[in-house]
């Protein structure tokens, strides 16, 4: 019996992760999706995905900590074994990840050092060594952000580490494509989620700014991220490669 093809979602139980897994199984891919500290809720998507008759799987994973990637990925294979019978998963989603605003000035050593290993030094050892495990004509995504095209104060760093996995994305279209696997890009603009202290929900002005900004007239929701990310997961998607889709709306054009 062929198996569904089978995507890893980093931070799938929340936000536009969380969205990101639910579009996916929509679209017949089974899921594993990790969360860092709630497990209820990577629970609650696991049941909202398994009742719609796909299969998916949640494993804690921290993305900060490269040294504990090796014993994750073994979690990885067993739950490919014992849930789908096989040994390689289809498509990486490099999507968790933190927020923080700190301007130039303020920033510490500490904070840039959390920043760089959760999106940027985690997110590459993570893809080298889940590259392995993936089936040929697969796929890696990486979520970057809008602010590598635009300025946000606050987001130096943060889009600096953003902009150093655009790069390697790339190179690993460049590395990889023998074997059929695509990497792209997916760039969110603003996103109204609870990502760094739900800056948009909680602050009406700022809300009312970036939809004066924006081209469509609002701000965007999670649901308009995980349906591009299943769209690269597809065969619709077969000839983009090396990409670095913007998804904002037309925010700052």
């Amino acid at each position: 019996m062929k198996t569904n093809k089978i995507a890893l979602v980093t931070g799938g139980s929340r936000g536009l992760g969380k969205d990101m897994a639910i579009a996916l199984s929509s679209k017949g891919i089974d899921v594993i999706l990790t969360y860092n500290t709630n497990k209820q809720e990577a629970e609650n998507v696991i049941a909202e995905i398994t009742w719609a008759g796909t299969k998916a799987v949640a494993l804690q994973f921290d993305v900060s900590k490269p040294a504990s990637f090796d014993s994750f990925l073994e979690q990885v294979k067993d739950v490919l074994k014992a849930t789908w019978d096989t040994d390689k998963f289809d498509y990486l989603i490099n999507n968790a990840g933190i927020g923080r605003s700190v301007s130039i000035a303020d920033i510490t050593e500490d904070t840039f050092d959390e920043l760089m290993n959760v999106h940027f030094k985690g997110v590459y050892f993570l893809t080298q060594k889940s590259l392995p495990l993936m089936n040929d004509n697969g796929g890696v995504i990486f979520i970057s952000s809008g602010s590598t095209r635009f300025n946000v104060p606050g987001y130096s760093a943060y889009a600096s580490c953003k902009a150093a996995i655009e790069v390697f994305a790339r190179y690993v279209a460049k590395e990889y494509g023998s074997r059929g696997i695509r990497a792209n890009v997916l760039a969110p603009g603003a996103i109204e989620t609870d990502f760094n202290g739900a800056t948009i929900r909680n602050n009406p002005q700022t809300k009312s700014f970036i939809t004066s900004q924006t081209a469509l007239g609002r701000v965007g929701n999670a649901d308009d991220i995980g349906s591009v990310v299943a769209f690269l997961c597809s065969g619709d998607a077969k000839w983009v490669n090396g990409q670095r889709i913007e998804v904002s709306g037309g925010i700052y054009l």
